[in-house]
């Protein structure tokens, strides 16, 4: 941990106002997913921090929905999205919470701030009555799997991918 960053980070319920900060993280997000791997993760386009603000401040306040901040001093370094969700039959579970999102500002990794934002989703979504938390990483996301698997996660799916010659589906999906 470095030093300027010592005291533990806040974390607290996101707020309509934090929306642009979470558009932003949400589509830096994105690009790092379409960075891994470009033929399977959408890039993020000039719209989209401000499309993905809009649509994560539409979930702030839902009762099956948690998306937390982690504050420093007042400047937001990073979020979880999560959900409370019922028995998916196309995903052979029954209900759990569902982590969607996680990120960190990449200046502030490796200090514990996403472990805290896991660890607390975690601990609302059981207290809301899920009996499992499921999430999914992305296949080259070493550093994410190794701190899922630290803190009980364990691994019971892989998806796989095979890309079809259809080069239109790509951009109509980041405009």
């Amino acid at each position: 941990m470095s030093e300027q960053h010592l005291e533990p980070i806040t974390i607290r319920p996101a707020v309509r106002a934090d929306a642009a900060v979470l558009g932003s993280y949400g589509a830096s997000l994105m690009a790092l997913h379409n960075k891994w791997d470009p033929a399977r993760f959408i890039p993020a386009g000039s719209t989209t921090p401000e499309k993905y603000a809009s649509w994560l401040a539409s979930q702030i306040g839902r009762d099956d929905v948690i998306v937390l901040v982690g504050e420093d001093r007042d400047t937001i370094i990073g979020y979880v999205y999560a959900t409370l969700e019922g028995p998916d039959y196309m995903a052979l579970r029954g209900p759990a919470g569902v982590i969607h999102d996680l990120f960190v500002d990449p200046q502030r990794r490796r200090e514990g701030d996403g472990r805290r934002l896991l660890e607390q989703a975690v601990t609302m979504l059981a207290g809301k009555g899920a009996p499992q938390v499921v999430l999914s990483t992305a296949y080259k996301n070493n550093g994410a799997q190794a701190l899922f698997e630290r803190i009980g996660f364990r691994a019971t799916m892989i998806e796989m991918t095979k890309d079809c010659e259809r080069p239109d589906l790509a951009q109509s999906a980041s405009d």
